[in-house]
């Protein structure tokens, strides 16, 4: 299943959209109040690896960033096992 946030997210979204259908928006509004609590989803804190590693790494590789910074990602990127 894709991530409930994003779900939550886009049902939300259509319910405050001038363009669409009111049969859309209670399909909306059904949705949400059926299946995730009328939007209340919880937030996960966790960040994903894979983009953490991906703004290091664009950190370590920036002109414009200082050397004590890119020094930090990239002791932050080998803690990583990157």
């Amino acid at each position: 299943m894709s991530n409930p946030g994003n779900i939550v997210g886009g049902h939300k979204a259509n319910l405050n959209n001038p363009n669409t259908s009111e049969e859309s928006k209670q399909h909306s509004k059904d949705v949400l109040d059926n299946e995730f609590a009328g939007g209340n989803v919880e937030k996960s804190d966790e960040k994903n690896p894979q983009n953490v590693a991906g703004g290091l790494k664009a950190t370590v590789n920036n002109p414009q960033v200082s050397q004590e910074a890119k020094d930090s990602a990239q002791e932050r990127l080998k803690d990583m096992g990157q």
